[in-house]
């Protein structure tokens, strides 16, 4: 058993803020940051368009940040977060440019501020097309500063410690569940693993785009703090909200997708139909500078009638050398399968990019575990509702980093660390004999996602769904009690976990609303509710 004050789950702009920040405040406190890769290799760095914030206040303020983004979360914001969110936004991005952030500057040396869609007007900082890379260079550089932090890289949380490693029985009605730390395998090719107890541990754990077969997340978005908080019977919320980017590179041949940036249509990119038309003024007065859930089933719909495998974008028309210096990495990517952006059009088409849903939280980041938080994009704070208004994720994860970092400092002297909880135990287990009931398992998972619970749902395709995961599920449980603990076997159980958390949600929202459209209730109903598992 390892012990130490506080145990971050996640090495990315989110857990790397608290870490930051509380190193700062409480120089006393030993803090464990658990990366299951190595550094860099999660979800900030693979952010390409940048971070919205209120920069340039002759053009830009506060109550146009909040409306565009009350707007994109069609009726399912928190106010109050969305609130304080955009208001302590500038200060937060202020200090990661202190600590080294580059975004890009004009020649008169203000900040290029780019626009994406569902934004009225420009406030997206940037540093090229590879903003999340150069805020994760930065803030690594930052932590390594901090004595008192350690990183661990490439270990793999499986589980939450909670009273039921005690030997105590919890259910979903227990009260005060509380979290002492995690279960971690610090080496994959040592398949020993430890409790890592702490009197605080934080979730940041990231997204869960692996659950789809067309993805812009990388291989690591396997939805772990969120099925680990759902093992715990924590409160898991609004996952049904899954954003469909509008514009992923159409080539079938790589996984993950790769992402043209929604600052290229803000860059004045343009939807067209494969005969050359465009079509978003079909469906939103805005055109290509839509919200992504409407853009993204835009896209959709005109894919399903005609038949099509994608659309196209196209940057024919825009300034060549303002579109080299803006977007080098998505121009080299085109390039690299023989698309030139500036004289051909580029074929997109819709890919799972972020989730809405996720852990609940307060204000403060906390869970409705005791001692444990979360923030990023395994929380659902509330400030993107039904659909998150492009460039806000980073800003999030800054905001609530500061946030929780704050409550711990203030708070931690209160909370309890174990002294001994049940060791991990894997007698009677056995190494997998055969990779491939992984592997299908998780092919299988995919297709049934994709297939039935994507952009458009219907009530016969959730139960399908719904029938076919629990299948999944059960099979995966026994396989899992039955083997050697691996980080691959622990992925293929979180992700089916959280796809059967999306499909569960998405067939108790009976309307439509946000990034969740089901053809049997077309309509948003006149009043608006969470759901929570």
């Amino acid at each position: 058993m390892k012990k130490q004050d506080v145990l971050i789950i996640g090495g990315g702009i989110a857990g790397l803020s608290v870490a930051i920040h509380l190193a700062e405040k409480r120089p006393d406190l030993s803090i464990t940051v658990i990366n299951k890769t190595g550094e860099g290799e999660g979800n900030t760095t693979w952010a390409q368009g940048g971070v919205a914030s209120v920069w340039n206040h002759q053009e830009d303020d506060f109550d146009k940040h909040i409306l565009d983004t009350l707007d994109a979360g069609d009726g399912l914001c928190d106010r109050e977060v969305v609130d304080f969110v955009v208001k302590e936004g500038p200060g937060r991005v202020q200090e990661i440019i202190d600590w080294g952030t580059r975004f890009d500057k004009i020649k008169n040396g203000d900040y290029d501020l780019g626009r994406e869609g569902g934004h009225s007007v420009n406030r997206i900082l940037h540093y090229k097309d590879k903003t999340g890379w150069e805020i994760q260079r930065a803030i690594l550089h930052k932590v390594k500063h901090f004595s008192n932090v350690r990183i661990l890289e490439n270990a793999f949380a499986f589980d939450l410690i909670t009273q039921h490693h005690l030997g105590k029985i919890v259910t979903r009605a227990t009260p005060d569940i509380t979290c002492y730390g995690a279960y971690v395998m610090e080496e994959e090719n040592q398949p020993e693993v430890t409790a890592f107890l702490a009197r605080v541990t934080v979730l940041a754990t990231g997204g869960a785009g692996q659950v789809y077969r067309s993805t812009t997340n990388p291989r690591v978005a396997t939805g772990d703090g969120v099925a680990m908080v759902y093992r715990a019977k924590g409160k898991i919320r609004d996952m049904e909200f899954v954003q469909f980017h509008p514009t992923a590179l159409y080539d079938p041949s790589r996984s993950p997708d790769f992402l043209i940036s929604e600052a290229v249509r803000g860059y004045g990119g343009v939807l067209k139909t494969l005969d050359g038309h465009e079509f978003m003024q079909k469906y939103d007065p805005r055109g290509s500078l839509a919200p992504r859930d409407i853009v993204a089933r835009a896209i959709d719909r005109e894919m399903k009638i005609h038949g099509w495998d994608y659309v196209y974008l196209d940057c024919r028309h825009l300034d060549p050398a303002g579109f080299e210096a803006h977007f080098p990495t998505i121009l080299e990517n085109c390039r690299s399968i023989g698309i030139d952006p500036l004289t051909q059009y580029i074929p997109v088409t819709p890919a799972c990019h972020y989730f809405c849903g996720g852990v609940e939280v307060d204000h403060k980041g906390r869970s409705s575990i005791h001692q444990l938080y979360a923030c990023g994009e395994v929380s659902c704070t509330g400030l993107h509702g039904a659909n998150r208004l492009a460039s806000n994720s980073l800003l999030e994860g800054m905001v609530y980093g500061y946030r929780i970092a704050g409550d711990i400092a203030e708070h931690i002297e209160s909370n309890v660390m174990m002294d001994k909880v049940r060791e991990w135990d894997a007698a009677e287990t056995s190494a997998p004999e055969e990779m491939v009931l992984i592997t299908q398992s998780e092919k299988e998972l995919k297709e049934i996602m994709s297939s039935y619970v994507g952009i458009v749902r219907s009530n016969i395709r959730l139960q399908r769904a719904l029938h076919r995961l629990e299948n999944l599920l059960q099979e995966t449980e026994i396989l899992y009690q039955s083997t050697t603990p691996s980080p691959q076997l622990g992925e293929l159980r979180n992700l089916i976990t959280v796809g059967y958390l999306i499909t569960r949600m998405a067939a108790y929202r009976k309307e439509s609303r946000g990034l969740h459209y089901t053809t049997d209730y077309p309509e948003k109903l006149p009043f608006k509710d969470h759901i929570y598992l």
